[in-house]
Protein backbone atom coordinates (compact mmCIF):
# COMPACT_ATOMS: atom_id res chain seq x y z
CA UNK A 1 0.00 0.00 0.00
CA UNK A 2 1.16 3.77 -0.63
CA UNK A 3 0.60 6.70 1.98
CA UNK A 4 0.62 9.17 0.73
CA UNK A 5 2.25 12.44 2.80
CA UNK A 6 2.66 16.23 3.11
CA UNK A 7 5.84 17.67 1.83
CA UNK A 8 7.77 19.74 4.46
CA UNK A 9 6.29 22.83 5.40
CA UNK A 10 8.94 24.46 7.53
CA UNK A 11 11.69 25.07 4.86
CA UNK A 12 14.28 22.49 6.05
CA UNK A 13 15.84 19.38 3.43
CA UNK A 14 14.60 16.41 2.62
CA UNK A 15 17.43 14.34 4.73
CA UNK A 16 16.89 16.59 8.01
CA UNK A 17 13.08 16.27 7.37
CA UNK A 18 13.27 12.29 7.18
CA UNK A 19 15.82 12.08 9.78
CA UNK A 20 13.91 14.14 12.47
CA UNK A 21 10.63 12.21 11.29
CA UNK A 22 12.21 8.37 12.24
CA UNK A 23 12.85 9.85 15.60
CA UNK A 24 9.60 10.45 16.35
CA UNK A 25 7.12 7.46 17.00
CA UNK A 26 3.77 7.15 14.57
CA UNK A 27 1.38 9.18 15.78
CA UNK A 28 2.94 11.59 17.73
CA UNK A 29 2.15 15.36 16.71
CA UNK A 30 3.56 16.70 13.85
CA UNK A 31 3.78 13.05 11.97
CA UNK A 32 1.55 14.21 9.20
CA UNK A 33 0.20 11.12 7.24
CA UNK A 34 -3.69 11.47 7.05
CA UNK A 35 -4.26 8.10 6.57
CA UNK A 36 -5.63 5.99 3.36
CA UNK A 37 -9.18 6.17 4.35
CA UNK A 38 -9.11 10.26 4.60
CA UNK A 39 -6.89 10.56 1.04
CA UNK A 40 -9.33 8.72 -1.11
CA UNK A 41 -12.15 10.44 1.45
CA UNK A 42 -10.82 14.23 0.38
CA UNK A 43 -9.40 12.94 -3.31
CA UNK A 44 -12.56 11.59 -4.12
CA UNK A 45 -14.63 14.79 -3.41
CA UNK A 46 -11.71 17.23 -4.97
CA UNK A 47 -11.06 15.45 -7.80
CA UNK A 48 -12.05 17.04 -11.41
CA UNK A 49 -10.96 14.30 -12.59
CA UNK A 50 -13.03 11.32 -14.06
CA UNK A 51 -10.07 8.56 -14.71
CA UNK A 52 -8.95 9.40 -10.91
CA UNK A 53 -11.93 8.73 -9.44
CA UNK A 54 -12.28 5.80 -11.52
CA UNK A 55 -9.27 4.47 -10.16
CA UNK A 56 -10.46 5.33 -6.61
CA UNK A 57 -13.39 3.85 -6.50
CA UNK A 58 -11.95 0.17 -7.25
CA UNK A 59 -10.86 0.84 -3.43
CA UNK A 60 -14.48 1.31 -2.68
CA UNK A 61 -17.96 -0.62 -2.55
CA UNK A 62 -21.47 0.80 -2.46
CA UNK A 63 -23.66 -0.10 0.85
CA UNK A 64 -27.14 0.47 2.12
CA UNK A 65 -27.19 4.89 3.73
CA UNK A 66 -27.54 3.46 7.65
CA UNK A 67 -29.31 6.66 8.06
CA UNK A 68 -32.21 6.86 5.80
CA UNK A 69 -32.07 2.82 4.62
CA UNK A 70 -31.78 3.90 0.98
CA UNK A 71 -35.12 6.04 0.97
CA UNK A 72 -32.52 9.51 -0.08
CA UNK A 73 -34.73 11.97 1.99
CA UNK A 74 -34.37 13.37 5.56
CA UNK A 75 -37.24 12.17 8.18
CA UNK A 76 -39.16 15.46 7.93
CA UNK A 77 -39.54 14.65 3.75
CA UNK A 78 -40.50 11.38 4.84
CA UNK A 79 -43.02 12.38 7.27
CA UNK A 80 -45.41 13.89 4.63
CA UNK A 81 -48.10 10.88 3.39
CA UNK A 82 -51.09 10.56 0.86
CA UNK A 83 -53.27 7.52 1.74
CA UNK A 84 -50.37 6.13 4.58
CA UNK A 85 -47.29 6.53 1.76
CA UNK A 86 -44.74 8.85 1.63
CA UNK A 87 -43.40 9.72 -1.46
CA UNK A 88 -40.32 7.23 -1.21
CA UNK A 89 -42.68 4.31 -0.08
CA UNK A 90 -44.64 5.66 -3.76
CA UNK A 91 -42.02 5.35 -5.85
CA UNK A 92 -40.40 2.31 -4.39
CA UNK A 93 -44.02 0.89 -5.86
CA UNK A 94 -43.79 -1.55 -8.91
CA UNK A 95 -45.47 0.58 -11.83
CA UNK A 96 -48.53 -1.61 -11.93
CA UNK A 97 -48.79 -1.69 -7.96
CA UNK A 98 -48.48 2.48 -8.78
CA UNK A 99 -51.44 2.25 -10.83
CA UNK A 100 -53.66 1.01 -8.54
CA UNK A 101 -51.95 2.60 -5.71
CA UNK A 102 -53.54 5.88 -7.87
CA UNK A 103 -56.91 4.24 -7.69
CA UNK A 104 -56.65 4.07 -3.55
CA UNK A 105 -55.66 7.93 -3.16
CA UNK A 106 -58.48 8.72 -5.18
CA UNK A 107 -60.76 7.14 -2.94
CA UNK A 108 -59.58 8.84 -0.17
CA UNK A 109 -59.63 12.50 -1.12
CA UNK A 110 -62.19 15.54 -0.44
CA UNK A 111 -63.71 16.73 -3.64
CA UNK A 112 -61.77 20.11 -3.32
CA UNK A 113 -58.62 17.80 -2.92
CA UNK A 114 -59.61 15.77 -5.86
CA UNK A 115 -60.09 18.95 -8.16
CA UNK A 116 -56.18 20.01 -7.17
CA UNK A 117 -54.73 16.19 -7.98
CA UNK A 118 -56.34 15.35 -10.49
CA UNK A 119 -54.15 16.65 -13.59
CA UNK A 120 -51.18 15.19 -11.94
CA UNK A 121 -52.76 11.74 -10.83
CA UNK A 122 -53.81 11.75 -14.40
CA UNK A 123 -51.01 12.24 -15.67
CA UNK A 124 -49.34 9.10 -13.51
CA UNK A 125 -51.71 6.55 -14.36
CA UNK A 126 -51.40 7.14 -18.04
CA UNK A 127 -47.90 6.61 -17.69
CA UNK A 128 -47.00 2.79 -18.73
CA UNK A 129 -44.24 -0.08 -17.78
CA UNK A 130 -40.51 0.13 -19.26
CA UNK A 131 -37.26 1.26 -18.53
CA UNK A 132 -34.86 3.72 -19.61
CA UNK A 133 -35.71 5.00 -23.06
CA UNK A 134 -39.21 3.03 -22.66
CA UNK A 135 -40.33 5.11 -19.93
CA UNK A 136 -39.38 8.03 -22.14
CA UNK A 137 -41.41 6.96 -24.90
CA UNK A 138 -44.56 6.74 -22.31
CA UNK A 139 -43.95 10.32 -21.62
CA UNK A 140 -43.90 11.08 -25.29
CA UNK A 141 -47.25 9.02 -25.99
CA UNK A 142 -48.82 10.80 -22.86
CA UNK A 143 -47.89 13.84 -24.37
CA UNK A 144 -50.20 13.53 -27.27
CA UNK A 145 -47.76 15.63 -29.51
CA UNK A 146 -48.60 15.87 -33.61
CA UNK A 147 -46.05 16.60 -36.54
CA UNK A 148 -42.95 15.21 -34.68
CA UNK A 149 -40.24 13.17 -35.55
CA UNK A 150 -39.01 10.86 -32.79
CA UNK A 151 -35.55 9.52 -33.61
CA UNK A 152 -35.16 6.04 -31.39
CA UNK A 153 -31.93 4.11 -31.44
CA UNK A 154 -32.03 0.32 -30.54
CA UNK A 155 -35.47 0.71 -28.45
CA UNK A 156 -35.53 -3.18 -28.19
CA UNK A 157 -32.79 -3.42 -25.79
CA UNK A 158 -33.26 -5.91 -22.83
CA UNK A 159 -37.12 -6.66 -24.04
CA UNK A 160 -38.07 -9.98 -24.31
CA UNK A 161 -40.05 -11.39 -27.60
CA UNK A 162 -43.66 -10.84 -25.78
CA UNK A 163 -42.31 -7.25 -24.35
CA UNK A 164 -41.28 -6.52 -28.12
CA UNK A 165 -44.66 -6.36 -29.97
CA UNK A 166 -45.99 -3.94 -26.91
CA UNK A 167 -42.96 -1.60 -27.68
CA UNK A 168 -43.87 -1.74 -31.63
CA UNK A 169 -47.48 -1.35 -30.64
CA UNK A 170 -46.46 1.81 -29.05
CA UNK A 171 -44.37 3.19 -31.81
CA UNK A 172 -47.16 2.41 -34.16
CA UNK A 173 -49.33 4.52 -31.77
CA UNK A 174 -47.44 7.34 -32.14
CA UNK A 175 -47.27 7.33 -35.73
CA UNK A 176 -51.06 7.02 -35.88
CA UNK A 177 -50.83 10.42 -33.68
CA UNK A 178 -49.63 11.80 -36.79
CA UNK A 179 -45.89 11.24 -35.77
CA UNK A 180 -42.92 10.45 -37.79
CA UNK A 181 -40.89 7.44 -36.02
CA UNK A 182 -37.74 6.80 -37.11
CA UNK A 183 -36.02 3.47 -35.70
CA UNK A 184 -32.07 2.66 -35.82
CA UNK A 185 -32.46 -1.00 -35.12
CA UNK A 186 -31.63 -5.10 -35.88
CA UNK A 187 -34.47 -6.58 -34.01
CA UNK A 188 -36.41 -8.98 -36.69
CA UNK A 189 -39.94 -8.27 -35.90
CA UNK A 190 -39.06 -4.76 -36.18
CA UNK A 191 -37.92 -4.22 -39.38
CA UNK A 192 -41.27 -6.68 -40.47
CA UNK A 193 -43.36 -4.42 -38.95
CA UNK A 194 -41.90 -0.94 -40.52
CA UNK A 195 -43.77 1.22 -43.29
CA UNK A 196 -40.25 2.04 -44.84
CA UNK A 197 -36.60 0.30 -44.58
CA UNK A 198 -33.04 2.02 -44.97
CA UNK A 199 -30.30 -0.57 -45.68
CA UNK A 200 -27.21 0.37 -45.27
CA UNK A 201 -23.75 -1.85 -46.53
CA UNK A 202 -23.06 -4.18 -47.77
CA UNK A 203 -20.35 -4.65 -45.20
CA UNK A 204 -18.89 -2.67 -42.26
CA UNK A 205 -16.49 0.19 -41.38
CA UNK A 206 -14.69 1.34 -45.31
CA UNK A 207 -16.81 -1.96 -47.17
CA UNK A 208 -20.00 0.16 -45.97
CA UNK A 209 -21.52 3.41 -46.25
CA UNK A 210 -23.71 2.95 -49.18
CA UNK A 211 -27.08 2.52 -50.03
CA UNK A 212 -27.65 -1.08 -50.40
CA UNK A 213 -31.87 -1.45 -50.37
CA UNK A 214 -34.91 0.81 -49.34
CA UNK A 215 -38.53 0.36 -49.43
CA UNK A 216 -41.00 -1.94 -47.41
CA UNK A 217 -39.74 -5.21 -46.21
CA UNK A 218 -40.49 -7.23 -48.98
CA UNK A 219 -38.48 -5.09 -50.88
CA UNK A 220 -35.64 -5.39 -49.00
CA UNK A 221 -36.15 -9.30 -48.36
CA UNK A 222 -35.52 -9.34 -52.60
CA UNK A 223 -32.57 -7.61 -53.16
CA UNK A 224 -29.97 -10.07 -53.25
CA UNK A 225 -27.23 -7.63 -52.79
CA UNK A 226 -28.90 -6.70 -48.95
CA UNK A 227 -27.33 -8.99 -45.89
CA UNK A 228 -30.31 -8.25 -44.23
CA UNK A 229 -32.27 -9.24 -46.84
CA UNK A 230 -30.80 -12.61 -46.95
CA UNK A 231 -31.02 -13.22 -42.91
CA UNK A 232 -35.21 -11.73 -43.55
CA UNK A 233 -35.78 -14.14 -46.53
CA UNK A 234 -34.47 -16.95 -45.04
CA UNK A 235 -31.46 -17.27 -47.78
CA UNK A 236 -29.59 -17.06 -44.72
CA UNK A 237 -29.78 -18.35 -40.86
CA UNK A 238 -28.18 -19.26 -37.99
CA UNK A 239 -29.08 -22.61 -37.82
CA UNK A 240 -29.97 -24.85 -34.78
CA UNK A 241 -27.33 -27.52 -33.42
CA UNK A 242 -27.07 -30.42 -34.96
CA UNK A 243 -26.52 -31.79 -31.90
CA UNK A 244 -26.75 -30.11 -28.03
CA UNK A 245 -23.95 -31.02 -25.55
CA UNK A 246 -25.40 -32.72 -22.37
CA UNK A 247 -24.17 -32.22 -18.89
CA UNK A 248 -21.36 -33.45 -17.48
CA UNK A 249 -21.86 -34.13 -13.87
CA UNK A 250 -19.79 -30.98 -12.80
CA UNK A 251 -22.13 -27.72 -12.06
CA UNK A 252 -22.09 -24.48 -9.83
CA UNK A 253 -25.34 -24.10 -7.37
CA UNK A 254 -26.39 -21.16 -6.13
CA UNK A 255 -28.68 -21.86 -3.34
CA UNK A 256 -31.25 -19.35 -1.71
CA UNK A 257 -30.62 -16.42 -3.74
CA UNK A 258 -33.33 -13.40 -2.65
CA UNK A 259 -31.64 -10.16 -3.51
CA UNK A 260 -34.53 -8.07 -5.27
CA UNK A 261 -37.46 -9.56 -6.05
CA UNK A 262 -35.81 -13.67 -6.71
CA UNK A 263 -37.79 -16.32 -4.08
CA UNK A 264 -35.22 -17.87 -2.45
CA UNK A 265 -34.53 -19.65 -5.57
CA UNK A 266 -31.59 -22.98 -5.97
CA UNK A 267 -30.35 -22.84 -9.38
CA UNK A 268 -28.55 -24.80 -11.02
CA UNK A 269 -25.79 -24.15 -13.54
CA UNK A 270 -24.24 -27.21 -15.23
CA UNK A 271 -20.95 -26.84 -16.30
CA UNK A 272 -19.08 -27.36 -20.07
CA UNK A 273 -22.32 -26.13 -22.02
CA UNK A 274 -23.49 -22.99 -23.40
CA UNK A 275 -26.15 -21.73 -20.79
CA UNK A 276 -28.92 -18.84 -21.75
CA UNK A 277 -30.60 -17.28 -18.64
CA UNK A 278 -33.91 -16.09 -20.11
CA UNK A 279 -37.21 -14.37 -19.35
CA UNK A 280 -39.30 -11.49 -19.36
CA UNK A 281 -38.00 -8.30 -18.69
CA UNK A 282 -36.88 -7.70 -15.00
CA UNK A 283 -38.02 -11.21 -13.95
CA UNK A 284 -34.30 -11.79 -11.99
CA UNK A 285 -31.88 -12.44 -14.60
CA UNK A 286 -29.11 -9.63 -14.01
CA UNK A 287 -29.53 -10.02 -10.40
CA UNK A 288 -29.07 -13.62 -10.01
CA UNK A 289 -26.08 -13.69 -13.01
CA UNK A 290 -24.15 -10.63 -12.34
CA UNK A 291 -24.87 -9.34 -8.35
CA UNK A 292 -24.89 -12.77 -7.01
CA UNK A 293 -23.09 -15.39 -9.20
CA UNK A 294 -19.98 -12.96 -10.95
CA UNK A 295 -19.49 -11.29 -7.38
CA UNK A 296 -19.73 -14.52 -5.19
CA UNK A 297 -17.49 -16.20 -7.59
CA UNK A 298 -14.96 -12.92 -7.46
CA UNK A 299 -15.01 -12.86 -4.30
CA UNK A 300 -13.62 -16.68 -4.00
CA UNK A 301 -11.75 -16.06 -6.86
CA UNK A 302 -10.24 -12.88 -7.04
CA UNK A 303 -10.69 -11.53 -3.28
CA UNK A 304 -13.19 -9.08 -5.06
CA UNK A 305 -14.06 -6.42 -2.23
CA UNK A 306 -17.65 -5.94 -3.90
CA UNK A 307 -20.59 -8.10 -2.12
CA UNK A 308 -22.58 -10.64 -3.57
CA UNK A 309 -26.16 -9.77 -3.01
CA UNK A 310 -28.65 -11.97 -1.11
CA UNK A 311 -28.06 -15.69 -1.31
CA UNK A 312 -27.27 -18.93 1.09
CA UNK A 313 -24.61 -20.72 -0.51
CA UNK A 314 -22.93 -21.20 -3.80
CA UNK A 315 -21.51 -24.60 -3.98
CA UNK A 316 -18.79 -26.23 -6.71
CA UNK A 317 -16.85 -22.97 -7.51
CA UNK A 318 -13.45 -25.33 -7.45
CA UNK A 319 -14.41 -26.99 -10.77
CA UNK A 320 -13.41 -23.20 -12.54
CA UNK A 321 -10.31 -21.28 -11.66
CA UNK A 322 -11.73 -18.07 -13.54
CA UNK A 323 -14.44 -15.93 -14.02
CA UNK A 324 -14.47 -13.42 -17.00
CA UNK A 325 -17.21 -11.14 -17.32
CA UNK A 326 -17.17 -9.94 -20.98
CA UNK A 327 -19.60 -6.98 -20.71
CA UNK A 328 -19.83 -3.88 -23.56
CA UNK A 329 -18.27 -1.17 -21.56
CA UNK A 330 -15.51 0.78 -23.27
CA UNK A 331 -12.21 -1.08 -23.74
CA UNK A 332 -10.54 2.42 -22.69
CA UNK A 333 -11.74 5.94 -22.23
CA UNK A 334 -8.84 8.06 -23.97
CA UNK A 335 -7.47 8.05 -27.62
CA UNK A 336 -4.65 5.91 -26.37
CA UNK A 337 -6.23 3.03 -25.74
CA UNK A 338 -7.52 0.67 -29.19
CA UNK A 339 -7.95 -2.78 -30.53
CA UNK A 340 -4.01 -2.82 -30.71
CA UNK A 341 -3.16 -1.96 -27.31
CA UNK A 342 -5.80 -3.88 -25.43
CA UNK A 343 -5.09 -7.26 -27.40
CA UNK A 344 -1.58 -7.07 -26.64
CA UNK A 345 -0.49 -7.18 -30.48
CA UNK A 346 0.99 -3.93 -30.48
CA UNK A 347 4.25 -5.07 -28.42
CA UNK A 348 4.92 -7.79 -31.04
CA UNK A 349 4.01 -4.98 -33.41
CA UNK A 350 7.24 -2.52 -32.15
CA UNK A 351 9.57 -5.94 -31.68
CA UNK A 352 9.11 -6.68 -34.99
CA UNK A 353 9.95 -3.27 -36.19
CA UNK A 354 13.00 -2.63 -33.40
CA UNK A 355 13.99 -5.71 -35.16
CA UNK A 356 14.25 -4.44 -38.75
CA UNK A 357 18.00 -3.28 -40.44
CA UNK A 358 16.98 0.32 -40.30
CA UNK A 359 16.13 0.12 -36.55
CA UNK A 360 19.40 -1.79 -35.90
CA UNK A 361 21.37 0.55 -37.63
CA UNK A 362 20.12 3.71 -35.99
CA UNK A 363 19.84 1.92 -32.52
CA UNK A 364 16.04 1.86 -32.32
CA UNK A 365 14.67 -0.21 -29.66
CA UNK A 366 10.94 -1.11 -29.38
CA UNK A 367 9.97 1.96 -26.95
CA UNK A 368 10.66 3.74 -30.26
CA UNK A 369 8.07 2.53 -31.78
CA UNK A 370 5.60 3.21 -28.63
CA UNK A 371 3.22 6.32 -28.79
CA UNK A 372 3.20 6.28 -25.27
CA UNK A 373 6.61 7.30 -24.32
CA UNK A 374 9.05 10.12 -25.51
CA UNK A 375 11.36 9.18 -27.90
CA UNK A 376 9.83 8.10 -31.43
CA UNK A 377 6.01 10.03 -30.84
CA UNK A 378 5.30 13.15 -32.18
CA UNK A 379 6.24 15.55 -28.78
CA UNK A 380 3.50 18.38 -30.16
CA UNK A 381 0.95 15.80 -29.36
CA UNK A 382 2.07 13.67 -27.42
CA UNK A 383 1.76 10.60 -29.65
CA UNK A 384 -2.01 11.30 -29.74
CA UNK A 385 -2.54 12.09 -33.29
CA UNK A 386 -4.72 14.49 -31.84
CA UNK A 387 -5.32 17.93 -29.60
CA UNK A 388 -6.72 18.42 -27.11
CA UNK A 389 -8.69 22.19 -26.91
CA UNK A 390 -10.46 22.54 -23.36
CA UNK A 391 -13.72 24.36 -23.94
CA UNK A 392 -14.76 26.40 -20.58
CA UNK A 393 -18.49 24.92 -19.37
CA UNK A 394 -18.01 22.41 -22.77
CA UNK A 395 -16.71 18.95 -23.32
CA UNK A 396 -13.37 18.97 -24.62
CA UNK A 397 -12.62 18.94 -28.49
CA UNK A 398 -10.08 17.12 -30.25
CA UNK A 399 -8.54 18.35 -33.17
CA UNK A 400 -6.01 16.34 -35.12
CA UNK A 401 -2.40 17.15 -35.19
CA UNK A 402 -1.07 19.85 -37.48
CA UNK A 403 2.54 18.38 -37.03
CA UNK A 404 1.89 14.93 -37.40
CA UNK A 405 -0.83 14.92 -39.18
CA UNK A 406 -2.40 12.70 -37.09
CA UNK A 407 -0.03 9.92 -37.69
CA UNK A 408 1.66 9.83 -33.34
CA UNK A 409 5.55 9.95 -34.78
CA UNK A 410 7.87 11.66 -36.00
CA UNK A 411 9.56 11.79 -39.46
CA UNK A 412 12.30 9.35 -38.04
CA UNK A 413 10.08 6.82 -36.60
CA UNK A 414 8.14 6.89 -39.96
CA UNK A 415 10.80 6.34 -42.37
CA UNK A 416 11.75 2.85 -40.73
CA UNK A 417 9.35 0.29 -43.18
CA UNK A 418 8.21 -3.04 -42.85
CA UNK A 419 7.00 -3.99 -46.59
CA UNK A 420 6.55 -0.91 -47.07
CA UNK A 421 4.26 0.18 -43.96
CA UNK A 422 5.59 2.23 -41.80
CA UNK A 423 4.22 1.79 -37.84
CA UNK A 424 1.98 4.66 -37.95
CA UNK A 425 0.65 2.66 -41.91
CA UNK A 426 0.24 -0.37 -39.82
CA UNK A 427 -2.29 0.91 -37.03
CA UNK A 428 -4.62 2.35 -40.00
CA UNK A 429 -4.79 -0.88 -41.48
CA UNK A 430 -8.16 -2.94 -40.54
CA UNK A 431 -7.46 -6.04 -38.63
CA UNK A 432 -8.24 -7.91 -41.83
CA UNK A 433 -5.87 -6.01 -44.20
CA UNK A 434 -3.06 -5.84 -41.20
CA UNK A 435 -3.11 -10.15 -40.93
CA UNK A 436 -2.42 -10.55 -44.83
CA UNK A 437 0.73 -8.09 -43.75
CA UNK A 438 2.19 -10.08 -40.69
CA UNK A 439 0.86 -13.95 -41.11
CA UNK A 440 4.14 -14.67 -41.06
CA UNK A 441 4.87 -13.45 -37.75
CA UNK A 442 3.40 -16.32 -35.65
CA UNK A 443 2.32 -14.12 -32.01
CA UNK A 444 0.68 -11.41 -34.51
CA UNK A 445 -0.84 -13.84 -36.84
CA UNK A 446 -2.87 -15.26 -33.72
CA UNK A 447 -3.97 -12.23 -32.59
CA UNK A 448 -5.17 -10.67 -35.44
CA UNK A 449 -6.87 -13.69 -36.70
CA UNK A 450 -9.22 -13.85 -33.50
CA UNK A 451 -10.01 -10.70 -34.29
CA UNK A 452 -10.88 -10.92 -37.92
CA UNK A 453 -13.12 -14.33 -36.37
CA UNK A 454 -14.82 -11.96 -34.08
CA UNK A 455 -16.21 -10.60 -36.98
CA UNK A 456 -13.91 -6.88 -36.75
CA UNK A 457 -11.87 -7.50 -39.63
CA UNK A 458 -13.09 -3.99 -40.43
CA UNK A 459 -11.46 -2.42 -37.30
CA UNK A 460 -8.45 -0.46 -37.39
CA UNK A 461 -5.80 -1.62 -35.05
CA UNK A 462 -5.25 2.04 -34.21
CA UNK A 463 -9.05 2.92 -33.70
CA UNK A 464 -10.17 5.16 -30.86
CA UNK A 465 -11.00 3.44 -27.94
CA UNK A 466 -13.54 5.69 -27.37
CA UNK A 467 -14.97 6.10 -31.38
CA UNK A 468 -15.76 1.61 -30.92
CA UNK A 469 -19.41 0.78 -29.98
CA UNK A 470 -20.47 -1.61 -27.19
CA UNK A 471 -20.83 -4.44 -29.27
CA UNK A 472 -17.46 -4.16 -30.83
CA UNK A 473 -15.48 -3.36 -27.44
CA UNK A 474 -17.37 -6.68 -25.82
CA UNK A 475 -16.18 -8.73 -29.80
CA UNK A 476 -12.52 -7.29 -28.59
CA UNK A 477 -12.64 -8.45 -25.53
CA UNK A 478 -13.83 -11.96 -26.61
CA UNK A 479 -10.57 -11.94 -29.42
CA UNK A 480 -8.51 -11.03 -26.37
CA UNK A 481 -9.81 -14.13 -24.59
CA UNK A 482 -9.71 -16.43 -27.34
CA UNK A 483 -5.69 -15.54 -28.11
CA UNK A 484 -5.17 -16.99 -24.44
CA UNK A 485 -3.46 -20.43 -23.55
CA UNK A 486 -6.61 -21.99 -22.18
CA UNK A 487 -7.21 -24.01 -19.07
CA UNK A 488 -10.50 -25.12 -20.43
CA UNK A 489 -11.92 -24.55 -16.77
CA UNK A 490 -12.72 -20.61 -17.24
CA UNK A 491 -16.40 -19.30 -16.60
CA UNK A 492 -17.53 -16.11 -19.30
CA UNK A 493 -20.58 -14.32 -18.08
CA UNK A 494 -22.18 -12.00 -21.19
CA UNK A 495 -25.07 -9.62 -20.71
CA UNK A 496 -27.36 -9.31 -23.38
CA UNK A 497 -24.09 -9.50 -25.84
CA UNK A 498 -26.17 -9.17 -29.27
CA UNK A 499 -27.19 -5.22 -28.22
CA UNK A 500 -26.13 -3.52 -31.39
CA UNK A 501 -25.19 -6.64 -33.65
CA UNK A 502 -26.67 -7.37 -37.16
CA UNK A 503 -28.24 -10.81 -38.22
CA UNK A 504 -24.79 -11.55 -39.44
CA UNK A 505 -22.70 -10.22 -36.51
CA UNK A 506 -24.79 -12.37 -34.22
CA UNK A 507 -23.88 -15.75 -36.16
CA UNK A 508 -20.39 -15.12 -36.13
CA UNK A 509 -20.34 -14.03 -31.97
CA UNK A 510 -22.45 -17.48 -31.70
CA UNK A 511 -19.42 -19.25 -34.04
CA UNK A 512 -17.09 -17.82 -30.91
CA UNK A 513 -19.13 -18.46 -28.44
CA UNK A 514 -19.60 -22.45 -29.47
CA UNK A 515 -15.61 -22.15 -29.85
CA UNK A 516 -15.02 -21.51 -26.31
CA UNK A 517 -17.14 -23.95 -24.75
CA UNK A 518 -15.75 -26.97 -27.31
CA UNK A 519 -12.30 -26.11 -25.77
CA UNK A 520 -14.06 -26.89 -21.98
CA UNK A 521 -15.03 -23.77 -20.71
CA UNK A 522 -19.03 -22.70 -19.70
CA UNK A 523 -20.51 -19.83 -21.52
CA UNK A 524 -23.22 -18.25 -19.63
CA UNK A 525 -25.51 -15.72 -21.46
CA UNK A 526 -28.28 -13.96 -20.36
CA UNK A 527 -30.09 -12.84 -23.52
CA UNK A 528 -33.92 -12.31 -25.06
CA UNK A 529 -32.41 -12.42 -28.73
CA UNK A 530 -33.94 -16.09 -29.89
CA UNK A 531 -31.35 -16.65 -32.41
CA UNK A 532 -28.93 -16.94 -29.18
CA UNK A 533 -31.49 -19.15 -26.90
CA UNK A 534 -32.23 -21.81 -29.54
CA UNK A 535 -28.45 -22.63 -29.50
CA UNK A 536 -28.27 -22.82 -26.27
CA UNK A 537 -27.35 -26.66 -24.52
CA UNK A 538 -29.09 -25.60 -21.21
CA UNK A 539 -31.77 -22.66 -20.85
CA UNK A 540 -32.78 -21.72 -17.49
CA UNK A 541 -35.81 -19.38 -17.65
CA UNK A 542 -36.95 -16.93 -14.66
CA UNK A 543 -40.43 -15.25 -14.30
CA UNK A 544 -42.95 -15.92 -15.12
CA UNK A 545 -43.50 -12.16 -14.86
CA UNK A 546 -41.09 -9.13 -14.18
CA UNK A 547 -40.94 -7.49 -11.18
CA UNK A 548 -42.75 -8.89 -8.05
CA UNK A 549 -44.38 -11.09 -10.36
CA UNK A 550 -40.74 -12.56 -11.40
CA UNK A 551 -37.74 -14.02 -9.51
CA UNK A 552 -38.77 -17.94 -9.91
CA UNK A 553 -37.55 -20.13 -12.40
CA UNK A 554 -40.79 -21.13 -14.75
CA UNK A 555 -38.45 -23.73 -16.60
CA UNK A 556 -34.91 -25.44 -16.85
CA UNK A 557 -33.06 -27.29 -19.56
CA UNK A 558 -32.24 -28.00 -23.59
CA UNK A 559 -34.31 -25.83 -25.37
CA UNK A 560 -36.32 -28.68 -26.77
CA UNK A 561 -37.55 -29.02 -23.46
CA UNK A 562 -38.30 -25.48 -22.32
CA UNK A 563 -40.21 -25.17 -25.75
CA UNK A 564 -43.02 -27.25 -24.34
CA UNK A 565 -43.21 -25.96 -21.23
CA UNK A 566 -46.97 -24.04 -21.23
CA UNK A 567 -45.63 -21.43 -18.39
CA UNK A 568 -42.65 -20.02 -20.11
CA UNK A 569 -43.00 -17.14 -22.35
CA UNK A 570 -40.05 -18.15 -23.70
CA UNK A 571 -41.12 -21.65 -24.52
CA UNK A 572 -43.84 -20.15 -26.41
CA UNK A 573 -41.81 -18.27 -28.64
CA UNK A 574 -39.05 -20.75 -29.11
CA UNK A 575 -41.76 -23.23 -29.37
CA UNK A 576 -42.73 -21.06 -32.75
CA UNK A 577 -39.06 -20.81 -33.62
CA UNK A 578 -38.65 -24.69 -33.78
CA UNK A 579 -41.60 -26.16 -34.61
CA UNK A 580 -42.96 -27.69 -31.40
CA UNK A 581 -46.27 -27.63 -30.43
CA UNK A 582 -46.92 -27.08 -26.55
CA UNK A 583 -48.10 -31.21 -26.92
CA UNK A 584 -45.13 -31.83 -27.64
CA UNK A 585 -45.47 -32.17 -31.94
CA UNK A 586 -43.42 -31.13 -34.49
CA UNK A 587 -44.47 -28.74 -37.40
CA UNK A 588 -41.41 -28.73 -39.60
CA UNK A 589 -41.01 -25.11 -39.39
CA UNK A 590 -38.57 -24.76 -37.91
CA UNK A 591 -35.68 -22.41 -38.73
Amino acid sequence: MLLYGYPPSNGRGAAQENSSAAKKPKGEKGFRFPGILKFLERNFEESSSDTYREWMTQYMSATLCSVCHGKRLRPESLAVKLADWSIADFTALALSAARLAVDKILAQLTERQKEIAARPLEEVSERSGGEAQRIRLATQIGSRLRGVLYVLDEPSIGLHARDNARLLGSLEHLRNLGNTVLVVEHDEDTIRRADFVVDLGPGAGNAGGYLVAQGKPAQIEATPESLTGQYLSGAAKIAVPEKRRSPNGKAIQILGASANNLKEVDVTLPLGLLTVVTGVSGSGKSTLVNDILYRALAQKLYRSSEAPAAHREIIGSEHIDKVIEIDQAPIGRTPRSNPATYTGVFAPIRDLFAMLPESRERGYRPGRFSFNVKGGRCEACQGDGLRRIEMNFLPDVYVMCEVCRGRRYNSETLAVRYKGHSISDILNLPSSDALQVLENIPQIQQKLATLVEVGLGYVTLGQSATTLSGGEAQRIKLARELSKRQTGRTLYILDEPTTGLHFDDVRKLLDVLQRLVDLGNTVLIIEHHLDVIKQADWIIDLGPEGGEGGGRIVAQGPPELVARSKKSYTGQSLARLLGISNNGHHHGNAK
